[in-house]
């Protein structure tokens, strides 16, 4: 929407800058930062439901009785504002409609007395991942990418035709295989939901990362070419989209940071995770969401796993075993809630830009 009053810099020159998705990625995370801060200060305590804690977690007793469910404050406050710095279009307003659902869903799990069954939230969770994947996808074939896979290029010297033929997706198959990633990656980040400020930073990295993808690799087509990726031209509104975010997740954590104030609950975690998949699919390389998320995966996925293979195949012997990751390091290890923080924010930190760079410089 703002960017609609840049065609008026003839009349006040300033308005220029409104033209620019960089300067509205700026202005995106000061708004969200600002208005999450806002509204966790004088409305968390008054609408927020208690945390009732986990019986199964470590220190889950800490949690007990603080306010739960802050992503129903800040989402709102992120998708207003997307409203104002990436333009409007159908399939943004669709995806915008899918997060809210996610995070109102999680919201009404978090507030009930009684916990809904996974079962139930695993269903809630498919149905909004494949409405997710439709929207970004759309009805036509996309073209995707993937490690060690050169596109068709002609060589400037020899005019000779090298790499190999566009992998291109028809939407019987990216639908649901869009489906599937993003139902994994709400319930890994839903997962590695449990100690003050982790799997908020973790995620607010983990955007950085994809936003600069998205809006300076596969969203500007020279450097798209130069690298041998695909260009996509709405790249860089879903840049705009990543970064934003990053400014909710700030303000988040300056209340969430231990010993926390306030917890994200499902009605955060959810719409998040949602969100993160988002992104991954629409740089169009499903292989970023372990390089930009390992820790995220691997912490909340270890939960999954074991819940699989207790429900599914009843092999007893996982029951002794403490996961997700970040329960068993401080139960079996030691670690305090501030180790396992900076030292899972460490390995992801230092893995994922090593991870990006092999994944596109080696073709």
């Amino acid at each position: 929407m703002l960017d609609w009053l840049g065609q008026f810099s003839d009349v006040w020159g300033p308005l220029r800058l409104l033209s620019s998705q960089l300067f509205l990625s700026a202005v995106g995370v000061l708004l969200t930062a600002l208005g999450t801060a806002l509204v966790i200060k004088y409305f968390a305590s008054m609408w927020l439901p208690r945390d009732r804690g986990r019986d199964h977690a470590v220190s889950s007793e800490e949690a007990k009785g603080k306010p739960t469910g802050a992503g129903m404050l800040f989402i709102p406050v992120y998708l207003l504002v997307c409203l104002l710095v990436v333009p409007v279009s159908p399939e943004y307003m669709l995806v915008y409609c899918a997060v809210l659902l996610a995070a109102i869903s999680g919201f009404l799990d978090d507030r009930s007395v009684i916990a809904w069954g996974e079962y139930r939230k695993a269903l809630l969770d498919l149905a909004i991942a494949f409405g997710a994947a439709a929207c970004i996808f759309g009805p036509e074939p996309i073209e995707i990418w993937v490690p060690l896979w050169v596109p068709k290029v002609i060589d400037p010297l020899t005019q000779q035709t090298l790499g190999l033929d566009q992998i291109l997706l028809p939407a019987t198959l990216s639908w649901p295989l869009g489906a599937i990633v993003l139902w994994i990656s709400i319930n890994t980040t839903n997962c590695s939901d449990g100690v003050d400020g982790l799997s908020g930073s973790l995620l607010a990295f983990a955007f950085v990362l994809l936003g600069g993808i998205l809006f300076g690799v596969v969203g500007q087509e020279a450097i798209a070419r130069y690298l041998l990726v695909p260009y996509y031209p709405q790249a860089t509104q879903w840049g705009i989209m990543a970064f934003t975010l990053v400014g909710c997740l700030g303000s988040y954590l300056w209340f969430n940071a231990h010993p926390s104030a306030l917890l994200m609950g499902d009605a955060g975690s959810r719409p998040l995770g949602l969100l993160l998949g988002i992104f991954v699919l629409a740089s169009g390389n499903v292989f970023l969401l372990p390089i930009v998320a390992g820790i995220v995966l691997v912490n909340g996925g270890t939960g999954l796993v074991k819940v699989a293979l207790l429900r599914f195949l009843r092999i007893g012997i996982f029951r002794k075993v403490r996961f997700p990751l970040h329960d068993h390091v401080r139960a079996k290890l030691g670690w305090s809630n501030t180790q396992v923080l900076v030292r899972f924010l460490i390995l992801q930190a230092l893995l994922a830009p090593l991870l990006i760079v092999l994944l596109l410089k080696i073709r």
